[in-house]
């Protein structure tokens, strides 16, 4: 099959190559998928399982990727919950040969039936951004109607999914970014913006939730404004600056299908749209991840068509 691999962790996007790889098996619990689109992260060519195992050996060349959506065509020992034929979306184990590729073996239970009215496209596009937006403001959140949430880079794919999940549960949005993303945050549903390049980021007052994707001097003086018995919710590690009376928690997002199927069920209805950037074939994903051009949203690969 072909497949994006890596093997040099300081190359970056630049060290990804297309090659042929073998097919994967299924190990006990897992389907085989074959992949008809794929997300990306970047950032994930910095995580440690990228390059290791869980006792950290090298496993490189590795191949990345996680978010996919596709059709199960084999099921390994002992699999139940999922059946050849169906069409599936989900994450990819951190651990595990990943998603750019034409198939991929991964655990059943981390993944949720994708309805026939969305494209595989769209369902690549919801599991890392969806679950990060959900696990944050509703696992470890908490967040209530009526509550006012910083969504820091509102306009970005994960703060866009939260800006509009937050809206959904009767919140007051406060969106930040740079000017350029004040109209795309607006039309996710913040109520107000503040402009990282000119407005004063304390101004806004006190705050019940900041749900923290940047991490920086941006998180810091975000976590400042935590109003007692309110919660700093961070991707990005812990941050420096601790909310005075207020929770700080920090999460790496995890697989779970009732989440993923409360997810697309708000795609399908409109409640909720994800933020794609541009989509590409595999043949031309290295280029597309090493463009200099900035774009918006996430950058979708295309395995089949």
């Amino acid at each position: 099959m072909k497949a994006i691999v890596v093997d040099d962790q300081g190359a970056g996007t630049a060290g990804m190559t297309l090659v042929d790889r073998p097919e994967p098996q299924p190990a006990l619990n897992d389907v085989v998928v074959q992949v008809y689109a794929s997300g990306f992260v970047p950032d994930e060519l910095t995580w440690s399982p990228t390059w290791t195992d869980r006792i950290g050996r090298d496993r490189t060349p590795s191949i990345p990727g996680h978010e996919l959506a596709g059709v199960v065509t084999a099921k390994g020992y002992g699999t139940t919950g999922l059946e050849v034929g169906q069409r599936v979306f989900g994450l990819a184990d951190w651990y595990r040969d990943g998603t750019l590729a034409e198939y991929v073996a991964v655990e059943a239970r981390n993944l949720a039936l994708l309805p026939d009215d969305v494209d595989f496209t769209v369902g690549a596009s919801i599991p890392i951004s969806g679950l990060t937006a959900w696990q944050g403001l509703v696992t470890h959140g908490r967040l209530r109607a009526g509550e006012r949430v910083i969504v820091l880079g509102a306009a970005g794919a994960v703060g866009s999914i939260a800006t509009q999940l937050a809206r959904e549960f009767g919140a007051h949005i406060i969106g930040t970014g740079r000017g350029a993303h004040r109209q795309a945050a607006l039309e996710f549903g913040t109520h107000e913006f503040v402009d990282l390049d000119h407005d004063t980021l304390e101004n806004i007052g006190n705050v019940d939730l900041v749900f923290d994707v940047i991490g920086g001097e941006i998180g810091k003086r975000s976590a400042r404004l935590v109003r007692t018995g309110g919660r700093m919710i961070s991707i990005v590690g812990r941050s420096e600056e601790q909310p005075g009376e207020g929770t700080a928690i920090d999460f790496v997002v995890e697989a779970d299908r009732s989440q993923l199927s409360e997810l697309v069920e708000r795609v399908r209805d409109g409640r909720l749209q994800t933020n794609i950037g541009i989509v590409a074939p595999l043949a031309d994903a290295v280029a597309a991840f090493n463009s200099t051009e900035r774009r918006r949203g996430k950058t979708i690969i295309r395995i089949q068509s």
